[in-house]
């Protein structure tokens, strides 16, 4: 029988991205096992995020300022731009030291089983974007899954009469892979010889 205090531990836990039942309860033991100082290490670091982190009002990624360090750089190539899922994916990619243009995250997929619409997601920005001129080329990077695909060709269908240069990442990516997950290499490559899908 688990302490309730102990329990509600475990279930904040589950409530994160991958972590399941058994992962959850190992990192609740862990922390009642650490004791007080990795406690409050890790409250100081959540304290810390909540009160600092925003959202860039450019690329939508999280950052301590905005514009982000990223978009605000004028050592980045504005004219391209990558259009990804999630800050994760930004992550991913910066770790290539291949791109050296902006971002633009998504907040997410187009996903009709969980209710996630166009409406949801940063697309109606993404198109303010490209209408104002600046952006030549926009890298379609997400995921070689079904939301990924579907997302893809609905931002092609969106953006094409725009007359903007629309590639993606080339299929060195596995199909059903996540960015994040990603080698260096592998992306370095996608991104090296990704593939046009308008020329604008």
């Amino acid at each position: 029988m688990t302490s309730q205090s102990i329990q509600q531990l475990i279930e904040a836990f589950q409530r994160l991205p991958g972590v399941g039942p058994k992962t959850a309860e190992r990192y609740a033991f862990y922390l009642v096992r650490t004791g007080n100082d990795e406690i409050t290490g890790i409250l100081d670091a959540l304290n810390k995020v909540r009160a600092s982190i925003v959202q860039c009002t450019q690329c939508f990624n999280f950052a301590e300022v905005s514009p982000c360090e990223i978009c605000s750089s004028p050592k980045r190539d504005k004219t391209i731009v990558c259009v990804v899922s999630h800050s994760a994916d930004v992550v991913a990619l910066e770790k290539t030291g291949s791109f050296n243009g902006v971002y633009h995250i998504l907040g997410g997929t187009l996903n009709a089983i969980e209710g996630v619409r166009p409406e949801h997601l940063k697309i109606k920005e993404l198109a303010a974007r490209a209408r104002q001129g600046i952006a030549k080329e926009l890298i379609i990077a997400l995921n070689a899954d079904m939301e990924g695909e579907t997302t893809s060709l609905y931002l092609v269908k969106l953006l094409q009469p725009l007359g903007i240069r629309l590639t993606r990442l080339a299929r060195g990516l596995p199909m059903g892979s996540d960015i994040q997950y990603a080698d260096e290499l592998t992306l370095a490559n996608a991104l090296q010889d990704r593939k046009t899908l308008s020329e604008g």
